[in-house]
């Protein structure tokens, strides 16, 4: 998966979302402990709002060998990445990694 071999968006994007997704709130999963307040509704996961940028979450070397450490209790906006759409390939360019071409996404 080229995710795990990337994770230039993890190293290039403000990570926020609604703070209803924390474990603060009674259906959330992200621990409250990894975020930050951006605003009174949302936070934004701690290394994603500075630069350079990285979230506390992402193990490992970007465009090597990756991982998230909360992956199974990612917020929705770490969920909505897709490998090779134009964000994606706005942070590999962004970080010295070639653009993924969607056809090769598999």
């Amino acid at each position: 998966m080229h995710c795990q071999t990337c994770g230039a968006c993890c190293a290039n994007f403000r990570v926020s979302f609604y703070w209803g997704e924390t474990d603060a709130a009674p259906q959330g999963s992200v621990p409250t402990t990894l975020t930050i307040p951006i605003s009174p509704h949302y936070v934004a996961m701690r290394g994603s709002t500075s630069k350079p940028c990285r979230c506390i979450a992402l193990g490992g070397q970007v465009g090597e060998s990756v991982s998230c450490s909360i992956y199974t209790n990612r917020s929705s906006t770490c969920r909505e990445v897709v490998a090779g759409d134009e964000q994606c390939n706005k942070a590999r360019v962004a970080h010295g990694m070639e653009k993924i071409a969607e056809a090769l996404i598999i």
